[in-house]
């Protein structure tokens, strides 16, 4: 193993352990090395390849501190590295929303309160009113991260939200070149809010799996 990732293990594991508590500030550097049998070279790369993946927050004049670990803090450093997916890697991104996406939705289903699935049918509308395709694919995502959202999982709300970003761009060529894809979406849309207004899982579940597939399926056959 080499020593940067040794110190990396090593302070993950502080951390893991509880002797680091979230917002808690380190040790200096001097002691933290000593105290881990590293050499304070490896521990400051460690600390900035930590601070790289939203672990550690480095404070000029005042210490390195443990972030909040709250998920989506952590993933945004994956959402940085989706954002640079291109072309046929952009299917790989979409396979994986196919899996997670209806799952989340179908939690929504179950967990949602009336506040927050009127907060939805707001969105959806909003998508029916949209006066251009950049508009619309605006309201498209919301209604999106708003079901995430209910899942009430802020784990895999997180992971979503990071694959929604980078698959954007795809949503607005379909929108541009696809024969009635806006009044395609807006369909599967209302069929997915009707399965989460029900409290049906299965119903919203299908339905989110035939709209991401959908777009899979345009996307595969376009590339």
């Amino acid at each position: 193993m080499a020593l940067t990732d040794e110190a990396i293990e090593k302070i993950k594991n502080m951390i893991v352990t509880g002797e680091l508590q979230p917002g808690e500030r380190l040790p200096k550097e001097p002691e933290l090395a000593a105290h881990l049998g590293l050499s304070r070279n490896s521990l400051r790369e460690a600390v900035r390849a930590l601070s790289l993946m939203r672990v550690l927050d480095v404070r000029q004049g005042d210490g390195t501190y443990v972030t909040s670990l709250e998920p989506a803090l952590l993933l945004e450093a994956m959402k940085f590295v989706l954002d640079f997916h291109q072309d046929q890697s952009i299917l790989q991104l979409f396979e994986v929303r196919r899996i997670l996406e209806p799952a989340a939705i179908a939690l929504a289903a179950t967990r949602m309160d009336d506040d927050a699935i009127d907060r939805v049918r707001r969105i959806l509308e909003q998508t029916e009113r949209g006066t251009s395709v950049e508009q619309f694919v605006e309201a498209d995502v919301e209604f999106h991260r708003q079901l995430a959202a209910g899942s009430g999982n802020a784990v895999l709300c997180s992971i979503i939200e990071g694959l929604v970003a980078p698959t954007t761009r795809a949503r607005i060529w379909r929108g541009l070149t696809e024969e009635n894809a806006i009044q395609r979406t807006i369909r599967e849309h209302r069929m997915i809010y009707e399965g989460v207004a029900a409290h049906d899982p299965d119903l919203a579940k299908s339905w989110a799996t035939i709209h991401v597939s959908g777009v899979e399926d345009w996307l595969r056959s376009a590339l």
